[in-house]
């Protein structure tokens, strides 16, 4: 029995002798468990989006406003960025980008060693980091999956992303989305939105020397600007273009004619300035129904009545005349000004400027300011008048009486020429614009009808019950105010103002926009007076610096002391309301009258509708 004893020992020790084996493996398998725990929490930590294919790529898309005829008015997002698909984009677009960026681009997996090494090589020859070794893969890595910081962590990241996306992806893809995610300057986000900014065309449509201008700008967006530095926008266009010729992408006779070609550069800022009351406008429509979030990232179309020939022809008019305002009064400022214009039959906004300058003023004087109309509010008693059985020829005696008001104070209403003619047709009165005549008829119809018919017509602002109504004392927009005009041309119809159509989001699906119904205001009858008493108002009356405008009707206003001047009229086709003034109260100076002042901005912005 002590002989088995003694053989069983040796058994228990074997085990024993294999314990460092385990606990090694035990101790490798750990940390190769902990090695790649901790890579994937690292890898997950860089939050990375799942991009398996172009169709995965879904970057913050600007909400698009487009004019009636489709053309670009302005972009609403937090990146300016426009998607274009790269069967749309010309040939030369992305040789040009690849020749400046990446030459080696259709040959390499994603890294480019010889680059890396040339750009190491000449950053230690020069002792500082002026070249980079960056691939157009690697710039999309960057711009699209990681953070700004630059850490050899981050290169690290990058390179082994960039390997990743290279093998996931095809090199036209990997093109499409470099195209559309870089950043070129001036806001503008991709190839699409750049061509806009600075040619004001698609990128379809651009031609060598556009395309390489923008080809050259990724390196340093705001050091080679085209607005801000033009002369070295022109350099690194030059260096592009000798990049495409060595590359054999074009020849060096094509280079240089394209270094020669002039290049017409859209101005953004001069769109911004004659586009941003609009964009304004409908931008606040907008953020009604659909939330500041959906519209500054998903990517919306929405097709306008804007046209931008109009809206051309409106900005140029309203700085011709505050500018021709400052001149005769030999002004140190110029006076502000506005202009709406509308589509008489529909209602829909064809112009809209509400200031000289957006880029210097966001206040929009066509639709938030609220002036006095003067004389171009009494159509509105006198369509009172006529709805109530007076005819156009009922006679008012004009001349000077008194009012007493309620706190003891006595009125003294005048003409503004200080003349009185006496017996005075209601026809008469109007054209030529007598106060006593307006006043009295105002005292016979009563405040409350008029009232009433103004609000029927659009006008939101609440309107004082009081006699001074009747010469326009009570401030409305420039607007409302035009748009009530549209009655007059419309056998009694008020069109409300239309800005947008319909909406179009990123998969096509189109939702119309709801328009306002049309109302009914005043009697085709009493339609038909008023609009024969304005055509006359500009053939022989107070509106005859407005002459020459083919079945053009309308009404000049000016408040007390000349602080505002308006006029507003229409065409069977355009109505267009016109307003003139400065934003603090002060008066415009000595003869600047509705007639005077706002009468020849109107007809030079009508004379261009229809051309």
């Amino acid at each position: 029995m002590s002989a088995s004893k003694k053989k069983a020992a040796p058994a228990r020790s074997k085990p024993m002798d294999h314990n460092p084996i385990i606990i090694f493996m035990l101790i490798v398998c750990a940390a190769a468990t902990l090695t790649i725990g901790c890579g994937l929490a690292w890898f997950h930590s860089l939050d990375i989006p799942d991009i398996r294919s172009a169709r995965d790529y879904n970057p913050q898309v600007a909400t698009i406003l487009l004019d009636r005829k489709g053309r670009v008015i302005d972009t609403i997002g937090g990146q300016n960025r426009i998607m274009l698909p790269y069967n749309q984009m010309p040939a030369m677009l992305g040789k040009a980008f690849v020749a400046a960026e990446d030459s080696r681009f259709w040959e390499h997996g994603g890294l480019d060693g010889w680059s890396i090494l040339r750009a190491a090589w000449n950053n230690l020859r020069s002792g500082r980091r002026s070249q980079g070794g960056s691939t157009i893969t690697q710039q999309v890595t960057r711009s699209l999956l990681l953070s700004r910081e630059k850490t050899y962590l981050r290169k690290l990241t990058e390179a082994l992303l960039a390997y990743r996306l290279d093998r996931m992806l095809t090199k036209e893809e990997i093109l499409f989305i470099y195209l559309n995610e870089i950043y070129l300057g001036e806001g503008a986000y991709g190839v699409e939105a750049a061509a806009r900014t600075y040619f004001n065309k698609s990128a379809k449509k651009l031609n060598l020397a556009e395309v390489a201008l923008l080809a050259g700008l990724p390196q340093s967006p705001s050091r080679y600007s085209p607005f801000d530095h033009f002369d070295r926008a022109r350099a690194r266009q030059m260096y592009v273009l000798n990049r495409m010729a060595e590359d054999g992408v074009i020849s060096a006779s094509a280079a240089r004619k394209a270094y020669q070609k002039k290049l017409p550069l859209a101005g953004f800022s001069i769109n911004k300035r004659m586009n941003g009351y609009f964009a304004q406008y409908v931008r606040k429509q907008l953020a009604q129904r659909y939330g500041s979030k959906e519209l500054m990232y998903s990517g919306l179309r929405v097709f306008t009545t804007l046209d931008l020939d109009l809206q051309k022809a409106a900005y140029t008019a309203i700085n011709n005349g505050t500018r021709a305002v400052r001149a005769r009064q030999k002004n140190k400022d110029r006076p502000q000004g506005a202009l709406v214009a509308m589509d008489t039959s529909t209602g829909r906004i064809m112009a809209m400027v509400g200031g000289n300058d957006f880029t210097v003023s966001q206040f929009n004087r066509a639709v938030s300011a609220r002036r006095q109309p003067g004389s171009a509010f009494k159509p509105l008693v006198y369509a009172t008048a006529f709805e109530k059985g007076f005819s156009p020829e009922f006679r008012i005696d004009d001349k000077p009486f008194s009012i007493r008001n309620k706190d003891g104070t006595v009125w003294l209403p005048k003409n503004y020429n200080n003349k009185y003619y006496g017996s005075t047709t209601l026809r008469d009165g109007l054209i030529y614009s007598r106060n006593i005549v307006a006043i009295k008829l105002l005292r016979k119809t009563g405040t409350g009808s008029v009232i009433k018919l103004a609000k029927r017509a659009g006008i939101s602002t609440q309107l004082k019950p009081e006699l001074t109504l009747a010469l326009g004392a009570s401030p409305v927009t420039l607007l409302e105010m035009t748009a009530a005009y549209t009655m007059f041309a419309n056998k009694g119809l008020h069109r409300p103002p239309v800005a947008i159509t319909r909406i179009q989001d990123q998969n096509g699906r189109v939702a119309l926009w709801q328009q306002p119904k049309t109302r009914r205001v005043i009697s085709a009858a009493s339609a038909d007076k008023m609009d024969s008493i304005l055509k006359q108002t500009i053939s022989r009356g107070t509106g005859r610096r407005a002459k020459g405008i083919r079945n053009g009707a309308g009404k000049t206003g000016t408040s007390d002391n000349n602080m505002d001047s308006w006029f507003v009229g229409y065409t069977p086709e355009i109505t267009a309301g016109v307003w003139l003034g400065y934003d603090r109260g002060k008066p415009l100076g000595k003869g600047e009258t509705g007639g005077r002042t706002a009468a020849p901005v109107w007809k030079g912005f009508m004379e261009k509708v229809g051309k």
